[in-house]
């Protein structure tokens, strides 16, 4: 009768061992980013010129 009453326990982690790695991989995205304006992109914003744009339009006029 003793058998009849044994319990099994099976231990998980849970799954969350990919969050970690999606952390990971977003910081690791964001900081290659961050070099890339570094290097290419500081010229981008600095180097703006204001054009004037004053267009003028003739149109025929009606007889």
């Amino acid at each position: 009768m003793a058998e009849d009453d044994k319990t099994t326990v099976i231990k998980t982690d849970g799954g969350g061992g990919g969050g970690g790695a999606v952390a990971l991989l977003a910081i690791a995205i964001i900081a290659i980013a961050v070099v890339l304006f570094l290097v290419f992109g500081q010229g981008l914003l600095s180097n703006t010129k204001s054009i004037n744009a004053d267009v003028k339009v003739d149109t025929p006029s009606k007889p």
